[in-house]
């Protein structure tokens, strides 16, 4: 009883830390800066979108939006792509010299991203791909590739070879096989990543803050900065910002919840 109760009292407290930063931000977006200092718990006198035209309009939030989602739909496309052709490839390399490529191609996710921006920064700006979105698209993909390819190759690892063994003797080759075989059992998988990179894109901070310098090739996250100053900060257009840039991710785990969690456990157990 007492350790229900006291479960109980925790997931209690956990929501109220979620709920009352939330509640305090949607109020915001309705409200004036002098009104939210005023009473920030408060809700608002009345649902004026003055600041979602604000920002939509007059800071080009619907600009950075845009750029936003190009960079995030050819970047999840792209390394989705390409580590599931990694991933198939490892998965029927067999005994340890598979580990041993699954393990080089996953190193990457220990490398801290600020121990690579100077090199990075050199590289792109000696290719030209400075202040461009494919500079942002291809650094996108090569940062989140060994994540994919530890996704994806952890659960086309656990299929079982007589999968290819009787692809072989039907006469598909190895990208038949992988069309037609592997990409359509690995759809949970598959979503689950997807669900994974779009957010990890989508909220992609650092790379755009050093290699963006024009105000029409901004993101999201760093368009977002533009309310913040040296010595005032603008909370109710901020918070309006922050709401609209949350919505796809929200929207998008939603619609596809059910194939996220089954995509992160399809790999977690054999037979």
């Amino acid at each position: 009883m007492l350790a229900t109760l006291g479960r109980r009292a925790i997931l209690a407290s956990y929501a109220i830390l979620i709920v009352v930063p939330l509640t305090v931000i949607l109020f915001g977006t309705f409200k004036t800066t002098g009104a939210l200092f005023d009473n920030p718990f408060a809700p608002p006198t009345s649902l004026s979108t003055q600041n979602y035209r604000t920002v939509l309009t007059e800071q080009n939030l619907s600009g950075a939006f845009v750029n936003s989602a190009v960079v995030t739909a050819a970047s999840v496309t792209l390394t989705l792509f390409l580590g599931s052709l990694a991933a198939y490839g490892v998965a029927r390399i067999p005994g340890w010299r598979g580990w041993l490529i699954f393990g080089f191609l996953v190193l990457g996710m220990s490398v801290p991203a600020q121990a690579n921006m100077i090199p990075q920064y050199v590289l792109f700006g000696r290719l030209g791909l400075l202040d461009s979105l494919l500079g942002l698209i291809l650094i996108n993909v090569v940062v989140t590739l060994p994540v994919a390819v530890f996704i994806l190759g952890g659960f086309m690892r656990t299929l079982p070879s007589t999968l290819y063994e009787a692809s072989s003797i039907d006469g598909s080759g190895p990208w038949r096989t992988y069309r037609s075989i592997i990409m359509p059992l690995s759809l949970p998988s598959l979503a689950a990543t997807a669900i994974f990179l779009f957010v990890m894109h989508w909220n992609e901070l650092l790379y755009p803050l050093l290699f963006i310098q024009s105000a029409e090739k901004r993101t999201l996250p760093l368009a977002l900065l533009s309310f913040q100053g040296e010595f005032q900060t603008d909370y109710p257009l901020l918070f309006t910002g922050v709401v609209l840039a949350s919505l796809p991710v929200v929207v998008g785990y939603v619609l596809l919840q059910r194939y996220f969690v089954a995509g992160m456990t399809s790999g977690a157990v054999k037979g």
